[in-house]
């Protein structure tokens, strides 16, 4: 049966336009328009759907939870929550909720830049060529049968030849449909190599210093290889925002000396930073208020932690030469190989008349990129299609919890919540990614006893997927306290990421992974 797309782009000012194509391989829908204000974009494809139809929707940011759903699913948004509640702890400031209406019924899913139906091995795939004119709006009606697209441009200007969609639609297998889709819009990977690694976060959080470098350091040279990773993450800034110089009472010596120990470790450096963003109390805010990005006359919120923090507006030349200068600073006085640039949804919350909310995603992934010249990124929190051939890494899902899957008030909130369960569920969901877009970094894994709450058996199943379908593998625990057993563990972890072949996924009946490993057949249940 040919499937048919039908749009119609209405403005404030004109009559409607309205049409059909084919729904079918490369679909460009660009309409004439003249001086032209943007009401709403939208295009529909009936799609049938089976009793064993899987349906997949990419959330906007990697953040955001990105299961398959069945046919009963559904998307949940905040309307459960009280208004108070998501206000008070910005709980919708870090998806999507500001400017998509969510359904809140059965059957009914919705999310950014791509999606696909899947029946067995063979899937249907609906994937943005172009995001520029805004996201696009995936919407599927299980209980209709009827696929919603629309652009994100409410309110813009448009004049001359609006690009209302462009799509790339085929159905086949999954490497064909996803090959298919990066060749149409001609992204490639920056970089092949897996990357292996520590990283300073799920163990000690922001409570380091010279000494725990140090002592960190010595536990990465019993296990880690050279060219490894060893990443610094947050808590080596006196506060968000004021990158220049380094708290000086964690780190004395300054950060420089830091890089050179890793690398005389023979280690790769990186760094974690929130390049868009300041908190409440940094000197960045205090010194520099017309630096931050206005809404309505007033700083935009991003969300609660570190008692609150607010965007950057990258239309100001005052802060670009500051992310310049800093990153400067970062990769080539200090000398670290890739940073970690994290909160990068906060450039973008909303566009203007004239530059739609991606656009100006795309914009800051680009000031991003020319600033780190030929050092590697690898991106967090930020929304995935901007990234795509931009970043060398860039991470694929929510942060893992140091249990399973939070405590019951954390299950009720937003989207993007730590969670293990849902950090795993995106890794799985999101893996036609590495190599193709980036590598992908599915967080880290864990094997310590302390400090963590996982299971043996949920660490193994953290552990297999991150390791056979990712690009980037870190470990946040004090590898000079493993034993010989956990020693020998996390050489079995690293010969899954770099060995193991003839890697698949069946979600069909929970979600089994397979794998051969040194000519062994093996597999593991996951959900």
């Amino acid at each position: 049966m040919e499937r048919v797309l039908n749009y119609k782009v209405e403005t404030e000012n004109g009559a409607p336009i309205t049409g059909s194509v084919k729904a079918d391989g490369v679909v460009h829908v660009r309409v004439p328009l003249k001086d032209a204000k943007l009401k709403k974009v939208t295009a529909t494809v009936d799609l049938p759907a089976a009793e064993t139809t899987r349906i997949f929707h990419n959330g906007y940011q990697n953040w955001t939870y990105s299961p398959e759903y069945d046919i009963r699913g559904r998307t949940k948004g905040l309307k459960h929550l009280p208004c108070f509640l998501r206000g008070a702890y910005g709980i919708n400031r870090y998806g999507d909720y500001h400017f998509v209406k969510y359904p809140y019924k059965k059957g009914i899913t919705h999310g950014e830049s791509w999606c696909y139906l899947r029946d067995g091995k063979k899937f249907l795939l609906f994937g943005s060529l172009d995001e520029i004119p805004g996201y696009t709006l995936f919407n599927f009606n299980a209980n209709k049968g009827i696929l919603t697209i629309e652009r994100d441009c409410v309110g813009m200007k448009a004049d001359g030849e609006f690009h209302a969609f462009d799509l790339f639609i085929a159905e086949g297998t999954e490497d064909e449909v996803f090959d298919g889709w990066f060749a149409a819009m001609g992204v490639k990977p920056l970089v092949s190599e897996k990357q292996f690694g520590y990283s300073s976060w799920y163990n000690r959080y922001q409570d380091i210093n010279d000494a725990t470098i140090t002592d960190d350091l010595i536990g990465a040279k019993t296990l880690l290889k050279s060219g490894d990773l060893f990443q610094i993450d947050d808590g080596w800034e006196t506060a968000v925002g004021d990158w220049v110089v380094p708290d000086a009472k964690k780190f004395p010596n300054g950060l420089k000396n830091a890089a050179d120990a890793i690398h005389e470790a023979g280690f790769r450096a990186g760094l974690w930073l929130a390049p868009f963003v300041c908190q409440k109390s940094s000197k960045l805010m205090e010194e520099h208020p017309d630096w931050l990005l206005l809404h309505n006359g007033k700083p935009w919120s991003d969300g609660s932690n570190w008692g609150g923090f607010y965007s950057l507006d990258i239309d100001n030349p005052e802060v670009v030469a500051y992310v310049e200068k800093f990153l400067d600073r970062v990769l080539n006085e200090w000398g670290f190989d890739l940073v970690k640039l994290d909160f990068l949804y906060a450039a973008a919350p909303f566009g203007t008349e004239t530059e739609s909310r991606a656009a100006r995603m795309c914009r800051a992934m680009n000031i991003l990129r020319k600033a780190c010249r030929g050092k590697q990124i690898l991106g967090c929190g930020v929304p995935l299609w901007p990234a795509f051939g931009i970043v060398e890494y860039c991470r694929v899902g929510c942060d893992v919890g140091l249990d399973w899957n939070g405590s019951k008030l954390m299950q009720i909130t937003h989207r993007e919540r730590v969670s293990t369960k849902q950090s795993i569920e995106d890794t799985t969901f999101r893996r036609q990614l590495t190599g193709r877009a980036f590598m992908g970094d599915p967080d880290v894994f864990f094997l310590r006893e302390g400090n963590c709450v996982l299971t043996p058996e949920e660490k193994e199943k953290l552990y297999t997927v991150n390791a056979l379908l990712g690009g980037m593998l870190l470990t946040s625990d004090a590898l000079n306290a493993y034993t010989d057993e956990k020693k020998e563990q996390f050489r079995h972890v690293r010969d899954l990421l770099e060995h193991a072949t003839d890697v698949s996924v069946d979600a069909d009946d929970g979600l089994v992974l397979s794998w051969t490993l040194n000519g062994e057949a093996k597999s593991l249940r996951i959900l």
